[in-house]
């Protein structure tokens, strides 16, 4: 049974309230540690304290299982890595059992008494035949330090969004390998590693060894390249012969110099929206319909008024992307304007050097609100033909509504769906062919004006709202 309450440890005859409590009192000056060699007791971790010295303290985890999401079966094998807001790796790394299960232990900000009250944390999850998680519209929900309960000892986060739920892979994968190695690096837990080939690009994660796993990879020869901010490593090649996994392809350290990446932002029409965030995806990771691409960890920057610089960015390609997050705003759609086509740049630019410095700047308007499905996170439906719902634009002429699976496929659109009036919602049922239970799905929608024939969009649904999955149970 699980209480959410002070525990009482005994370490030889001292007992501590909360595993622990602030350093400098008398007869636990031995409880106070020092992260590069905590020292601390079997079962106690050294954690920062909201007050004083770090401190030996009872370890929060983070414990739950790996489904596929198709059938509700656990996943032997899955890796599986906690990170920060800004997608570095954070505590242990975990690797699943026989029924799908793992506990990652993460650090958090503690109160005297020992108790969590300062931690986010997102997963990633991925395995052999299976779409890693996060995906191109499945965003990965914060998990909160401060929901964890107490059980024998243990702080422990396990709810449902510990349960995450892989997709297989809608291609033969007999004949997939795996890259795997080592990043040698100061920083080397959480870099997003990538190997691009003719065959697309394959992505994984170091994990707190700085060790990686890149799983599902075809044949073929590849260039193996780590992306995070601030860490600039020398790409090496891989050749995959046989579906047998190709170990000890390690990355180094390069000395070579980190580029900047400088621009503006113009947010127009915002609908109360204040702020956005601009990040840098890969480019080989991106996906067109989706209009999103794997973004390393560093490489964001947040609460953007007007100008941004995104600083320690590694040689590479990328795609810069603004407002994509639930902030809000979107991208401004109109076309026909500067300032709202997707943006690709190259560090160093071969002009420039390492400085890049972006010509035009984005622009960024109110987004449409999704009412449902979708509107505050994944949703699971029942029925095969769902309605979807959205906020009236009122100054439209008209909506065009597309639906596009976890890979990033468009499977249906309705492109004349006319205006509403006298209502601050409008509604349509899906019409497209039938829905893969447990598969996730998005609905956008875009607003548009229509003068003599000629379209002009306006706005649209977020990047990551009105995500869906059809239920397994009939």
């Amino acid at each position: 049974m699980l209480f959410r309450t002070r525990p009482m440890l005994f370490i030889g005859t001292l007992t501590l309230l909360g595993a622990t409590s602030c350093g400098g009192r008398p007869g636990e000056a031995d409880l106070v540690c020092d992260f590069p060699d905590p020292q601390c007791p079997d079962g106690l971790v050294c954690s920062i304290m909201v007050e004083g010295d770090p401190f030996c303290v009872a370890p929060l985890t983070i414990r739950g299982t790996v489904l596929d999401a198709t059938t509700d079966e656990p996943i032997p094998g899955a890796l599986v890595q906690a990170v920060d807001v800004n997608g570095a790796a954070v505590g242990t790394s975990a690797e699943t059992d026989d029924n799908g299960t793992y506990t990652l232990i993460v650090p958090a900000v503690r109160d005297i008494d020992g108790m969590p009250i300062e931690g986010t944390y997102t997963l990633r999850a991925q395995a052999a035949s299976y779409q890693g998680f996060p995906s191109a519209i499945r965003p990965a929900l914060p998990l909160d330090a401060t929901t964890a309960d107490l059980d024998e000892g243990t702080w422990i986060i396990e709810d449902t969004l510990t349960v995450v739920k892989l997709l297989p892979l809608l291609i033969d994968t007999t004949n997939l390998g795996s890259i795997s190695g080592t990043v040698d690096a100061e920083s080397r837990a959480g870099i997003l590693v990538i190997a691009d080939g003719d065959s697309g690009a394959f992505t994984g994660f170091t994990n707190a060894d700085g060790a990686y796993t890149i799983f599902n990879v075809p044949l073929g020869i590849y260039s193996v390249r780590g992306y995070a901010g601030g860490v600039q490593l020398t790409p090496a090649t891989a050749t995959l012969n046989t579906d047998d996994d190709l170990v000890d392809i390690d990355l180094l350290e390069s000395s070579d110099p980190l580029g900047t990446v400088s621009g503006s932002v113009q947010i127009v029409d915002p609908s109360g929206a204040s702020a956005t965030s601009v990040v840098l995806a890969v480019e080989s990771t991106f996906v067109e319909n989706a209009a999103r691409g794997e973004v390393p960890p560093g490489l964001r920057v947040g609460e953007i008024t007007s100008g941004f610089t995104i600083n320690g960015v590694p040689n590479g390609r990328y795609v810069v992307l603004a407002a994509f997050e639930n902030d809000g705003l979107v991208r401004d759609p109109d076309q026909t304007i500067g300032g709202t086509s997707i943006v690709r740049i190259t560090v160093p630019d071969p002009d420039t050097g390492n400085i890049v410095n972006l010509a035009e700047g984005f622009k960024v308007t109110g987004a449409l609100a999704v009412v449902m499905p979708g509107s505050d996170g994944p949703e699971e439906l029942p029925n095969p033909t769902p309605v979807f719902t959205w906020e009236d634009d009122s100054s439209e002429d008209g909506y065009e509504i597309r639906v596009f699976d976890a890979f990033g496929t468009e499977i249906w659109s309705k492109l004349d769906i006319a205006s509403v009036s006298g209502s601050e919602t409008v509604s349509h049922t899906y019409a497209g062919p039938g829905l893969i239970p447990g598969m996730f799905y998005q609905f956008r929608v875009t607003s548009f004006r229509d003068k003599n024939g000629v379209r002009t969009a306006i706005s649209t649904t977020e990047d990551l709202k009105g995500v869906f999955q059809l239920s397994l149970m009939p």
